[in-house]
Parts: structure tokens; C-alpha cells; sequence
């Protein structure tokens, strides 16, 4: 038996999404070549049309998932409108996959300020200067309005934008998968019927 057989065989007896969790993205800490932190982000539009894309994880715990954005961006305002949203981290180095969906909340002004100082600058600067989602005449545009705000905040402190800020998913249900041999892979999910309720567990066909 592999190790990631047996690896794999361990994580069902796991009773604590949280920590399972945990202990899966520091594996994919040493393995992944870059980001083990991006996951993909689903929302649906005021048409009920699903959108997905990439966005980083800064930060989870017992309540909830965290990642940051633009409010006025596509994601920010089917976010805003919806409240409800759903994640999925692939490690294909580990062959493995995590999928979650929950309720969506605003993170704390002091959350988002705390995060908001920690970016690099230019980063900082960005925030400021992309009006995220919204159509771009030139590429000359965007470069002349990061101009404008790097000579805006030449000193000091970058504040951050009221349109600025993040979201944590507090998950309804959370499902580790790990690839075994001929697909019969070990599906495992955690459900709630609410956000701080409690957790129960079940094993699925691959």
C-alpha cells in the first residue's frame, strides 16, 4: 500500500473538518508549486448564471473561510447580493480535493485593515487604481491611474478603499476527496444545517 493509500485511509476517520483541513493545506504548503492557497470561487448572477473563478484564501478558522476583493468587482456585488457561495481546492501534486459551500458574510473593518496593511504596496495601490470588472479602454488607462495614485500616496500610509474589504463563507457542508486507484476514490462530507451547528459525517460513493 502507498503512503498516499494510507494517507488517504486515515483522513476518513477524521471527525473535525477544521483540522483536517488544516492539516491538508500545510501538505499542500511543502507540495504545491505555487499558491496552495487558491481555490476556486463560485457565485451566481441576478439570473441565477454561475460564475467561477480563482481567488487566494488569506485566512479560516471555526467560523469560516476568508478572501478579500473588490466589492463594486463581478464577485463582490453577486456576493453582496446572494450571500451564499461556494469554494473548491484542487492539489493535483496530493490528488486531492476540497469542496465547500456555506453562507457568506462581510469580514470586520478591523479584519479588512489588518489584511489591507500587510499587502505590498504596490498592491495597496492597485486596490486604489483597477476598477475590477469593469471594461478598460487601453492598459494605458490603468497604468497613468496606478501613476496618479503612487503620487496620491507618495507618503505615508495607503488607506484602504470603502470598496475594499472581505468575505468569510461560514460552511454548510465541507467534502475532502483523495484519489485511489481504478476511481475508487474516498469521498467524505461534513454537514450542518447551520453555521455554528453540529457536524455530521458521511462517507460517499466515489
Amino acid at each position: 500500500m502507498s503512503e498516499n493509500e494510507l494517507t488517504s485511509g486515515d483522513f476518513t476517520e477524521q471527525n473535525e473538518p477544521f483540522a483536517l483541513f488544516a492539516a491538508w493545506l500545510k501538505d499542500a504548503e511543502a507540495s504545491e508549486v505555487n499558491d496552495p492557497n487558491a481555490v476556486a470561487l463560485a457565485t451566481v448572477d441576478e439570473d441565477g448564471l454561475p460564475n467561477v473563478r480563482m481567488v487566494l484564501l488569506k485566512g479560516f478558522d471555526h467560523e469560516g473561510f476568508v478572501f478579500y476583493t473588490n466589492f463594486e468587482s463581478q464577485k463582490g456585488q453577486e456576493l453582496l447580493s446572494h450571500k451564499k457561495a461556494a469554494m473548491c481546492f484542487h492539489w493535483k501534486s496530493l490528488r486531492r480535493q476540497i469542496r465547500l459551500r456555506g453562507l457568506v458574510e462581510v469580514v470586520t473593518d478591523q479584519e479588512a485593515d489588518e489584511y489591507f496593511r500587510q499587502r505590498p504596496r504596490g498592491s495597496r495601490i492597485g486596490a486604489w487604481a483597477s476598477k475590477q470588472s469593469r471594461p478598460l479602454e487601453s492598459r494605458f488607462a490603468l497604468e497613468k491611474a496606478v501613476a496618479e495614485y503612487t503620487a496620491r500616496y507618495a507618503l505615508g500610509e495607503i488607506p484602504r478603499p470603502d470598496y475594499w474589504s472581505g468575505f468569510r463563507i461560514r460552511p454548510l457542508s465541507i467534502e475532502f476527496w483523495h484519489d485511489r486507484k481504478f476511481r475508487l476514490h474516498d469521498r467524505v462530507e461534513f454537514r450542518r444545517s447551520v453555521p455554528d451547528g453540529a457536524w455530521e459525517k458521511v462517507r460517499m460513493y466515489p
